[in-house]
């Protein structure tokens, strides 16, 4: 076979150019001085032979993946000790809302934004809306899990090659390029615990027929949810760890707003007593007064979505001679996932399942109350809708269609006897139709209060209605009267030029040959929203009011790399790109470099370094985002700790008192800066014997004008911490320091003093620094007795990770438990063994999360182990049954007696799935053995 480089795309660079240390047990038990043929390792445009390089590259294979018994790619990447980033989980209320379905990743803490994910090394349309509301990432959840060879890691900026995103790190899955006969994979899935149940169907298969090969695949998913009411650590509120949090969520309330009192329910809600599975009861908020409430509403939602779909997959090429061949790559994907958000509180109705009284025409931002001409007082309406009155709850459900596209097609040869060349063009889309539940403002409002009577003098709505109505269950028809699915069509698109060059000769020095590679690109990305035109609107729905966004932008680029040999036993790396991007009247470009070193002291030695610098241009939603309205019970921190000195902002949120009704108004904000980074990496692999190897490595990112979206709830403790002249904790703090003096020019108060709105946007920050230490290790033993063992363990200590929001503000330490924003875990790790003797194989895995704060920021959570174990086997060489056992043990999320908010646990990190076990069929039809 003619050893030669498989060519790609400047996307397949610089994620470092070393093998992890998982990647490098597979090699290490043969000889250290073997050859091997030239191929292009993710992490470097220039063909090599080693497997190691300057720059750490953490690599899994699909083996791997069977073995830790994941069965998803957010599984596997959650595993990831250097994924230690906060990001939604699926039942995170707030990012399931705004981004029904998808999941994301975060490399260092950085943000999701920050991390590049590839696929096959090109670049892929982002999820069609933007995370939180605010800024666009790339969805891991709908990447096919059965159809990767593998996946490849790199931490540090490696904009060199990759251009903007490339700051965090990269992620590279490639997915199988060839397979000998046809493999089929039936995985059968279930929770101990109740809900869950799964199916998954894998077929691939290859051909070869002259000239001209192929691989295709076809997977297809059946995946029910699990509710919240089917664990027990959260089915009701009477898991909640604060007295107001344990108190029943709302079903009805009547408040008399003049005598600042709740009625009396009708009939002592008897009339509801049938609702929420006949839990529905009258019941006494913490001040005493009356409303009709359950403690199950609250679990009434999905903690894990409902998924089912299907996605093909296809790698082809055909070779015109051995100089010239064509290739394509093709991707498509069809998923409806379904979710149920929140359901409300005890004092609020969710905006799915609830309603109260709004009119956007009443006065003075008390668009909820309303006056009743019947009793001659002000008063706030306010009703949660049960299963029972909406037909089921799955009637109710978000349900997304995702359907993606990504297609790569060009021609690749040589030139001469060392060059290498390809011409490319990517095309990538990411279309959705996303139905939202709402409820009709207008018609629940006259289902409930009757007929508008007009406005008084103070300009609030006057009804004059049956009180009775309230306290009285819905039938399905009337319920049916006032509901409504809001449509979304978003859809984002990616298209790619590029021409790459490469060999590994482009001249000689008295020390080796240097190599070289070389690419041009050109491409062009967009997006849109396509919102339901009377979600803009603030009367139509009741709840919140979305915005629209939509843009698109060209970027050309050109880079350049060289490795040159210094002298025998070290080597360096040089790369340099140049990026141009074209929005509006507006040309951001950026020149980023980076360079490596790797010195072989011994056979069995590597010591290496690597710097590279890294750039981002802005999210085009933070660009170009539409006003997004967000109604919100907001807590007056200023008010509160005037009040109450000595109060902490923990109490202030649960003691409710200083809760006010906010319009809150987010902007996008066309003048930002494109962010800046340098990571820096130094350590050393060895491998003392052929079955061991051992790899250390420092790193350090420091990012420099980030962009990130202002936090409401922070700004509101920030402007109370500025006007009173210190934080809740005594700390000192200057009102005419730069993040105090936009604070409070962002938090709008009325003439009364009173919050009527937060104005936030993304901006552009002074920076935000990591460094820590790597460790990955693995080793190998083999008997003639006891069958082949192989363990396996990575660890991630942060030392460091701070924040500055404006220049000359205070350091913020995100790794302390006094952080004021969530805090990221110092520690990260896990460990695995493998064993296999002849037809049977046996694993157990654990991932290890260190400490992380509590929800007042004033105690840790305790450090968790969570372990997956697996056996085979095979039955014959070409069928094998496989079982796996996630959480092998049980374990729930660690108590947090501070976070009173549901699920009542952290849930970017934990999850109250519990045990669940995966039962896996492998017949493979011809070809080699198992």
């Amino acid at each position: 076979m003619r050893r030669h480089a498989m060519v790609c795309s400047i996307q397949l660079a610089l994620l470092g150019m070393a093998a992890p240390a998982m990647a490098l047990a597979q090699n290490t038990d043969n000889d250290q001085t073997k050859q091997l043929d030239t191929v292009q390792v993710t992490g470097s445009r220039i063909p090599r032979a080693q497997v190691e390089g300057p720059a750490p590259v953490t690599v899994v294979n699909a083996e791997q993946i069977k073995a830790a018994g994941f069965t998803s790619v957010p599984d596997v990447l959650r595993s990831l000790s250097q994924n230690n980033g906060y990001t939604q989980g699926q039942q995170n209320t707030t990012g399931a809302q705004s981004t029904p379905g998808a999941q994301a990743v975060d490399l260092r803490g950085l943000g999701p934004n920050h991390t590049l994910v590839l696929i096959n090394g090109r670049r892929i349309a982002d999820f069609p809306l933007p995370l939180n509301g605010k800024s666009n990432f790339t969805d891991i959840g709908n990447i096919p899990l059965g159809m990767i060879d593998r996946i490849e890691v790199l931490t540090g900026s490696a904009s060199a090659v990759y251009g903007s995103d490339a700051m965090a790190g990269v992620i590279n899955f490639i997915l199988k390029k060839s397979t000998d006969g046809t493999t089929i994979d039936y995985r059968y899935g279930d929770t101990s615990r109740g809900g869950g149940e799964s199916h998954d169907l894998t077929l691939t298969t290859g051909f070869e027929q002259g000239n001209f090969s192929g691989i295709v695949g076809v997977e297809l998913m059946d995946k029910h949810p699990v509710w919240g009411t089917q664990r027990k650590v959260q089915d009701s509120t009477l898991d909640g760890p604060t007295s107001r949090s344990r108190l029943p969520t709302l079903v009805a309330r009547r408040y008399d707003v003049d005598e600042d009192v709740a009625l009396d329910p009708e009939g002592d809600c008897s009339a509801l007593a049938g609702l929420n599975s006949g839990t529905t009861h009258l019941a006494l908020d913490r001040y005493g007064e009356p409303y009709c409430g359950s403690e199950r509403i609250t679990a009434q939602r999905t903690i894990n979505n409902e998924r089912k779909g299907a996605t093909a997959y296809g790698s082809f090429e055909y070779r015109f001679d051995d100089n010239l061949s064509w290739f394509a790559d093709v991707q498509l994907g069809r998923q409806e996932v379904k979710l149920m958000t929140g359901n409300g509180t005890s004092s609020y109705p969710s905006d799915n399942m609830g309603w109260e009284f709004h009119d956007p025409a009443s006065t003075d931002n008390n668009d909820k109350v309303f006056y009743n001409a019947g009793t001659g007082h002000y008063e706030i309406w306010r009703r949660q809708f049960g299963p029972e009155e909406v037909g089921g709850l799955k009637n109710r459900m978000n349900t997304t269609t995702q359907k993606t596209l990504a297609v790569t097609t060009g021609l690749k040869g040589m030139l001469g006897d060392n060059w290498n060349w390809e011409g490319a063009y990517n095309h990538s889309q990411y279309k959705a139709d996303v139905k939202m539940p709402r409820i009709k403002a207008d018609a629940a409002n006259r289902l409930f209060l009757g007929e508008r009577l007009g406005y008084d003098d103070d300009g609030y709505a006057i009804y004059n209605p049956d009180p009775a109505r309230l306290f009285k269950p819905l039938t399905p028809a009337e319920f049916a009267s006032i509901a409504a699915m809001s449509s979304f069509h978003p859809e984002a698109k990616n298209d790619n030029v590029s021409f790459t060059a490469d060999t590994p000769a482009l001249f000689s020095l008295p020390t080796g040959d240097v190599g070289f590679a070389g690419v041009v690109e050109y491409g062009r990305q967009s997006y849109a929203i396509h919102p339901d035109p009377l979600a803009l609107t603030a009367d139509a729905y009741y709840g919140p009011q979305y915005g629209d966004g939509s843009g698109s932008r060209n970027r050309w680029s050109a880079a350049g790399e060289l490795r040159v040999p210094v002298v025998s036993n070290l080597q360096a790396s040089l790369a340099g790109r140049y990026d141009r991007y074209s929005f509006g009247n507006r040309h951001p470009g950026k020149f980023t470099y980076s360079a490596g070193l790797e010195w072989r002291p011994l056979d069995t030695l590597l010591v290496r370094s690597s710097y590279g610098t890294g750039f981002r241009a802005p999210d085009m939603h933070y660009l170009f985002a539409d006003d997004d309205y967000y109604r919100k019970t907001s807590t007056d921190y200023y008010h509160c700790r005037q009040d109450e000195p000595g109060f902490s902002n923990g109490e202030c949120w649960d003691e409710g008192d200083w809760d006010t009704n906010t319009l809150d108004v987010y902007s996008g904000n066309r003048n930002l800066d494109v962010e800046t980074s340098k990571s820096f990496t130094a350590g050393f692999v060895w491998s003392p014997i052929a079955n061991f190897d051992l790899a250390v490595d420092y790193y350090k990112i420091k990012v420099m004008n980030q962009v990130q979206s202002q936090d409401r709830e922070i700004l509101r403790i920030t402007e109370a911490n500025c006007r009173l002249g210190k934080t809740d904790t005594g700390a000192t703090v200057d009102p005419t320091s730069p993040t105090c003096v936009d604070a409070m020019a962002r938090v709008i108060r009325n003439s009364n003093g009173d919050i009527t709105s937060v104005h936030f946007a993304p901006i552009n920050i002074a920076r935000e620094e990591t460094s820590g230490i790597d460790v990955a290790a693995n080793y190998r033993l083999q008997t003639a007795a006891a069958g082949n063992f192989s363990f396996t363990g990575t660890y991630t200590w942060a030392h460091r990770h701070t924040r500055q929001q404006y220049p000359g503000d205070p350091t913020e330490d995100m790794l302390s438990v006094s952080f004021s924003d969530t805090t990221l875990p110092r520690v990260k790790s896990n460990l695995g063994v493998t064993w296999d003797k002849g037809e049977w194989g046996a694993s157990l895995f654990g991932d290890y999360l260190g400490r992380v704060a509590n929800y007042d920021n004033d105690a840790w959570t305790e450090a968790t182990w969570r372990f997956n174990a697996g056996a085979r086997y095979d039955i014959n060489d070409h069928l094998r049954v496989s079982l796996s056992v996630n959480n092998l043990f049980d374990k729930m999320p660690p108590r947090d007696a501070t976070w009173a908010a549901y699920p009542y646990y952290n849930t970017s990190w934990f999850d109250a799935i519990g045990r669940s076990y995966f039962v896996q069929v492998t017949w493979k039809l011809g070809g080699k053995p198992l």
